[in-house]
């Protein structure tokens, strides 16, 4: 008889435990009511039970039931047995569980394919460091992707862990077991590989290569089996194996007995790819050309590739997209809809192509994002015979969001895909609903006053975004938006302090600057000049930015300046008009 609870929107605490229920039980159904914002949850035992691994055991259990006692075993015994799965398979199965991840489906089934139920983050999130150690909880499964054992296709969970998660070589007189039988040469001898004494934790494979850190009072190993990289501990403050165990010693004393042991320097790889992700995340395009070479490499790696690509997407760099339309043909479908996200709001008829190949994608992933990025196309600008395939691509995406009523961020995306189409009372319903779940969320109060103001209601939008402040003062889009909502209805004082909080929270936004620059252009010109410069150095990939910078440049009486600012602009868009015709006004005008 399944167990069952009750909980409502009034009891946060039994509604909140519903969201840890898909790994901690077996069969869950939540029976989610939207309306009455409450749960009549069931699942068929507590902990991971025999069908969560091996599916439905009805069959089985008759089978047997009915048999004779002295009845041989059959061949076929009604369920899914490990040995029938492939290696990805099974580690697809457990990754079902032991990852950080956000689902596209209510439901997985053994032997189904991770990347058609689930994403996965990486490194673009915060709670990795740079170099892609642990730094929050990730639950394993991005670091076991970035394994070499993993990657060569012959290494599955099972090897170590029994299925129901005991690990397989606890004595320590088998402790490197483990890595048998690819690295029996370096087990044989494991002193001569880990400079450290037989019988020594240091003598221990798993040490080294899977050290053990704690978050919130959880101990977890890293799965990455990376060797220990100390001049990362140097760089990015990430842990390393040697110094959890030295902890009187320092990471520089760690990393002198590294390069003393490997003059082959085998921290230059790990190192390099880390500094490329501490650059994108601090939007420091800089090293824009490493990371597009990067990504262009035949030996780029897919965890890495991953969170580059998702990074990109705060870059307005143009050279990117031809480098990302060659990605689009990635063997992994994780790295195929990151480069959807890595193309942000850049819907030129190049990328659109590119997304419209990728919603016939095999993945169910890749076709959802492609989709989602679409949603703003207007159908009759699709060739005709990929509209059938798009309207499949967004019933999937569309099923994805309703999958989890319960999930504010699927009534968020809802709102979004509808505002998207320009279905605003669709739109405006479904943000209402995320901040009906979740209160606290600051995004969907400032999409609801996106919708309000193209209601023509800005009294309602200005209400909207002061209510994302109150949760959150410093939240740079929420005052990007009130200022530029407060310009429109003149209150030129208020926009200042708003834009001006903006850039703030965000120093890279070239768009507070922008408006900062032509809000103050009456009043303070040499101020506005200097916010309009920061614009345009900010943002290179619009022209209306260089375009203004040279404009108030040659209102201030600086034509040279401002010609020579025009020319660099006219480099990167020619067919700009507005930048031609001020280039030929700045030529006609007397010098």
């Amino acid at each position: 008889m399944p167990c069952a609870i009750s909980a409502t929107g009034a009891t946060k605490l039994s509604t909140g435990k519903t969201s840890c229920f898909s790994c901690h039980v077996s069969q869950l159904a939540k029976n989610y009511d939207l309306p009455s914002d409450s749960y009549h949850t069931t699942w068929a035992e507590p902990g991971i039970n025999c069908e969560t691994c091996h599916g439905p055991s009805a069959a089985h259990a008759r089978w047997f039931k009915q048999a004779l006692a002295d009845a041989p075993r059959p061949a076929d015994l009604k369920l899914i047995a490990a040995r029938q799965l492939t290696i990805q398979q099974r580690n697809d199965l457990c990754a079902a569980c032991h990852a950080k991840m956000s689902p596209l489906t209510a439901n997985f089934a053994p032997g189904e394919r991770f990347f058609d139920h689930f994403d996965l983050v990486a490194f673009e999130n915060p709670d990795f460091y740079a170099d892609g150690r642990d730094l929050g909880e990730n639950y394993t499964f991005t670091l076991w992707r970035l394994s070499a054992c993993v990657k060569s296709g012959q290494l599955d969970c099972l090897h170590c862990h029994t299925s129901s998660g005991r690990y397989r070589f606890r004595e320590a007189a088998a402790a490197n077991d483990a890595c048998l039988p690819c690295h029996e040469a370096k087990v044989k001898n494991a002193p001569a590989h880990t400079h450290h004494k037989a019988g020594t934790a240091g003598n221990q494979c798993v040490n080294c290569h899977m050290p053990m850190t704690e978050f919130a009072r959880m101990r977890r190993t890293d799965h990455s089996m990376r060797p220990p990289v100390p001049g990362a501990s140097l760089a990015y403050q990430s842990p390393n194996a040697c110094n959890l165990c030295h902890t009187n010693q320092a990471a520089a004393w760690a990393d002198e007995r590294v390069r003393q042991w490997h003059p082959h320097d085998f921290q230059q790889p790990f190192l390099q790819r880390a500094a490329l992700i501490a650059a994108a995340r601090k939007q420091d395009w800089t090293s824009l050309p490493a990371m597009l070479s990067y990504l262009s490499s035949p030996a780029r790696e897919e965890v890495q590739a991953v969170s580059l690509l998702r990074l990109l997407a705060n870059c307005a760099d143009e050279r990117k997209s031809p480098v990302l339309r060659a990605v689009i043909n990635d063997p992994s479908p994780w790295v195929r809809a990151s480069v959807v996200e890595a193309f942000g709001e850049d819907l030129s008829p190049a990328n659109v192509a590119a997304l419209l190949h990728l919603i016939r994608d095999e993945s169910r992933l890749v076709r959802v994002r492609a989709a989602a990025a679409l949603a703003d196309v207007a159908e009759e600008q699709v060739p005709a015979e990929a509209r059938v395939q798009l309207r499949q691509a967004t019933d999937e995406l569309l099923d994805s969001m309703r999958s989890r009523p319960d999930d504010m961020a699927s009534h968020y995306n809802l709102g979004n895909f509808h505002f998207g189409r320009a279905q605003m009372a669709e739109a405006l319903a479904e943000f209402q609903t995320a901040i009906r779940l979740q209160p606290d969320a600051v995004a969907p109060h400032v999409n609801a006053a996106l919708v309000y103001s193209a209601l023509n209601q800005p009294g309602r939008a200005e209400a909207s975004l002061r209510a994302a402040l109150k949760l959150d003062s410093t939240n740079a889009v929420a005052n990007l938006n009130l200022g530029m909502l407060l310009g429109e209805l003149g209150k030129l004082a208020e926009a200042e302090q708003a834009f001006r909080a903006a850039f703030k929270a965000d120093p890279h936004s070239a768009q507070a600057a922008y408006n900062l620059g032509v809000l103050l252009s009456k009043d303070r010109p040499e101020e506005a000049l200097t916010w309009c410069q920061r614009a345009a150095e900010l943002g290179p990939a619009n022209p209306k930015y260089g375009y203004t910078y040279a404009f108030y440049l040659n209102q201030a009486g600086r034509r040279d300046a401002a010609l020579q600012v025009i020319r660099q602009v006219r480099e990167r868009f020619p067919a700009d008009e507005n930048c031609q015709q001020l280039e030929a006004g700045l030529l006609r005008a007397p010098r």
